[in-house]
């Protein structure tokens, strides 16, 4: 087993509460926040020295991904990491996965058609689609997992695409490499597309390995856009730095067709992702060690001080999705605990209606703060 790094195992609370971003600055000091997908691990030292650096040299204009590598970095990160070989070419820079998903929607689709969300399923997804004036077409997971023939159903009734977020959030489900070129050739058969959020995609844990959308079949190719970044993984989220990959033709003209602002990233995001893909992946193997280490804690603590909670271990990233329903909570759990328990997690309803008496919980923190997010809920569904 491999041993725990205690930076990351071993944070000081007031340190975090010292943090100001919105994790830690939307609710008073005497709620644990639980709830965004950002996580509480000391930045990786190269990338603190890639952003201090830059400070230093008062090098804070506009962002140059060509001239800093991005690409080549990113190409050189996915082969390493993910089995994942990707042209540079095919890299194209862009602010943040979901402004680079909604550009291409906005390429591909016309207000009124239909787009695929498999509920539940991150909510910027949903606000992304009415305010393109799209119509969404559910296709709910099975047992937690994908389910294609629902998927190639709202394909056949005109849907045009997909958002696959793979690994699943919030259930860090990991598809795999048959349901995707099953997702794949029904996409070809309906000329449809498959915009694959594989934001999470770093974070497989051990014992599932993510496979990338546009590696499993020709099709898969042709009809998918995938969408990446150093973000969740490396913890840069407020950098604005993505990446937009295609392995076709068909889907670099869409990509080529996307507006300036849709490939305009910050460039001190691009400092720190070239930093973390290069020189990252120690830290990255810490991170993925204390995670894995916090899913089996959940486990336990929930069958100490929680047992009728519901709750499969995520395969990928660190978000828990908990079953709630049985503590009586009402429609949405999260409430009651932020009112009684001071702790905030993430909402369930809010990733759509099948999130009814569902949580999301954030578990990439420090083991004792995963602990103590356990007790205070406990508390709360004793209470009631």
């Amino acid at each position: 087993m491999r041993t725990l790094n205690r930076e990351l195992t071993e944070i000081p609370i007031d340190r975090l509460r010292r943090r100001r971003s919105s994790k830690w600055a939307r609710y008073p000091a005497d709620v644990l926040p639980a709830w965004v997908a950002e996580m509480d691990f000391p930045l990786a030292k190269p990338v603190k020295l890639a952003l201090a650096e830059a400070v230093q040299l008062d090098d804070c204009g506009y962002a140059a991904p060509g001239a800093l590598g991005l690409a080549e970095a990113f190409a050189e990160f996915a082969e390493e990491r993910m089995d994942w070989s990707i042209d540079p070419q095919a890299v194209c820079p862009s602010s943040d996965v979901v402004g680079a998903i909604a550009a291409v929607l906005r390429a591909i689709a016309e207000p009124g058609e239909r787009i695929v969300l498999n509920t539940p399923v991150y909510p910027p997804f949903f606000a992304l689609i009415e305010e393109l004036g799209c119509e969404l077409a559910e296709a709910p997971l099975l047992a937690g997992e994908l389910d294609p023939e629902a998927i190639e159903q709202r394909f056949a009734e005109g849907a045009v695409a997909l958002i696959l977020c793979s690994p699943h959030n919030p259930t860090g489900g990991v598809p795999s490499r048959e349901q995707l070129a099953t997702i794949a050739d029904a996409a070809a058969r309906h000329g449809a597309w498959v915009l694959a959020d594989e934001i999470h995609a770093p974070l497989a844990l051990p014992g599932a390995r993510h496979v990338p959308f546009l590696t499993v079949s020709e099709a898969a190719a042709e009809r998918g856009i995938a969408f990446c970044s150093a973000s969740k993984t490396f913890n840069v989220a407020g950098l604005h730095c993505a990446e937009i990959v295609t392995a076709s033709e068909e889907a670099a003209k869409v990509v080529g067709r996307l507006p300036v602002s849709a490939t305009h990233c910050d460039h001190l995001g691009v400092l720190a992702s070239v930093a973390a893909f290069h020189d990252g992946r120690p830290w990255l193997d810490d991170v993925i060690a204390v995670l894995d280490h916090n899913r089996t804690l959940l486990a336990e603590l929930l069958a100490e001080h929680l047992a009728e909670a519901g709750y499969s271990p995520p395969r990928a990233g660190y978000l828990a999705w908990l079953d709630l329903r049985a503590l009586d909570l009402g429609e949405d759990p999260s409430q009651a605990i932020l009112e009684q328990g001071k702790v905030a997690l993430s909402s369930g309803p809010s990733f759509g209606r099948r999130g009814a008496g569902f949580a999301r919980l954030n578990i990439g923190t420090s083991p004792a703060l995963v602990e103590e997010a356990v007790e205070r809920i406990a508390r709360v569904a004793r209470r009631g």
